[in-house]
């Protein structure tokens, strides 16, 4: 209980503060996963398409995801200094890979007989890549962001390290104050709401755009 009062207290007096830290921390994940999808998500058509490169491709992304957090921070430190440019390159690189994968993965599924009836009705390349590849893949795609975005608030907090802020500065304070255990929880309690609701938010988005579940909802309701 005491805890607990301490935690409450820490918020009336600190709220302004822990919003901004919110907010930032927020901002540095999601950054990070759009730039990782501008690039991930081109990348991940073209090797469904060219697969002895997917290989070769999927394999460094593997690589790049294997390296510590903080390994690859204080590499991209050296590099790059201090603050939330050095944060956002490194959730970024850490992005790729889930959405890389589900973009393969959802364009290696589509359905040869569609490709063929698209090609067979005088469809472009890049108009079956924009009419029926991409809308039946869209589902799988955005599961690849919405676990690539859960993992980005996780690794974000310890951006505090290079003094990017966020959420990791209210707990690395906690670890060094003698109500620690309340300011821990402080910083670590809206980190995992955010990672919660970002999940439940892109989960739906995703089963909206899942196009078995839609023809299935609009069979039954025909019905």
């Amino acid at each position: 209980m005491e805890t607990f009062s301490q935690l409450i207290d820490y918020y009336q007096t600190n709220a302004t503060y822990v919003m901004e830290a919110f907010w930032r921390h927020f901002l540095m994940s999601a950054y990070g996963v759009i730039f990782a999808a501008i690039v991930a998500i081109p990348l991940g058509i073209y090797i469904a398409r060219k697969k002895k490169l997917a290989v070769w491709v999927i394999q460094t992304a593997n690589v790049i995801q294997t390296i510590p957090a903080l390994a690859l921070l204080a590499m991209l430190m050296l590099v790059m200094g201090l603050g939330t440019n050095t944060v956002v390159l490194s959730l970024f690189l850490y992005s790729i890979l889930p959405i890389l994968k589900n973009t393969y993965t959802g364009i290696q599924n589509v359905d040869g007989a569609l490709l063929e009836s698209g090609k067979a009705m005088g469809m472009t390349k890049w108009q079956v890549l924009r009419m029926i590849e991409i809308p039946l893949a869209l589902s799988v795609i955005m599961a690849g962001i919405r676990n690539a975005l859960v993992i980005a608030i996780g690794v974000a907090a310890i951006g505090t390290f290079v003094g990017a802020g966020g959420l990791g500065d209210i707990i690395v304070r906690g670890t060094n104050a003698t109500n620690g255990t309340a300011i821990i929880l402080a910083g670590a309690i809206p980190t995992a709401l955010m990672a919660v609701m970002a999940d439940m938010l892109l989960g739906w988005v995703e089963r909206k755009l899942n196009p078995v579940k839609n023809k299935k909802k609009k069979f039954a309701g025909a019905l």
